[in-house]
């Protein structure tokens, strides 16, 4: 089966907005870190869907570094796109920012990557579109998404054909 037509990296883009509510924190007014990451796996699972459109899985969480607290109250925006595509695998990138409703401040929280791979019906990797590059920006996040690949595969001791 060959690569299926390339797409848009445009064309999977996502972005989220959520006001962090009290249900999502802690009894300090911090939103917890766990809300945070289950908003970035539903985000990245709905970019990667749109991508290949069909069922998808994640494999990997790359680091999460928390750089500032998200607040109860605040406005939380994730937005999100397709890095890198490899014949069934996607990276995709988040950067999570928070925005201060009353001062209209926002800050850089967090950036997060994530590779999803593609199933087919019978539940195995299915290939998935291949990424159309259109921007200079775009290009250097392939460059960039490829060496975290390659150095995922090199950690757990696979090849990286």
């Amino acid at each position: 089966m060959s690569q299926q037509q390339g797409k848009k990296t445009s064309e999977s883009t996502y972005t989220l907005c959520k006001v962090m509510l009290p249900a999502d924190g802690n009894l300090a007014g911090n939103v917890f870190g766990g809300a945070i990451l289950k908003l970035i796996e539903e985000t990245a699972w709905i970019v990667s869907l749109r991508h290949c459109r069909m069922n998808v899985a994640t494999v990997s969480i790359e680091r999460m570094d928390f750089l500032s607290p998200i607040r109860v109250g605040d406005m939380l925006r994730m937005e999100a796109m397709i890095n890198h595509v490899h014949h069934s695998s996607m990276e995709i990138g988040i950067r999570v920012e928070a925005e201060d409703p009353y001062t209209g401040e926002a800050r850089h929280t967090g950036t997060c990557y994530l590779t999803y791979v593609a199933l087919g019906k019978d539940g195995k990797p299915a290939l998935v579109p291949s990424l159309i590059l259109e921007s200079q920006d775009e290009k250097r996040r392939w460059a960039e998404a490829e060496e975290r690949r390659l150095e995922r595969l090199k950690e757990v001791g696979r090849p990286a054909h």
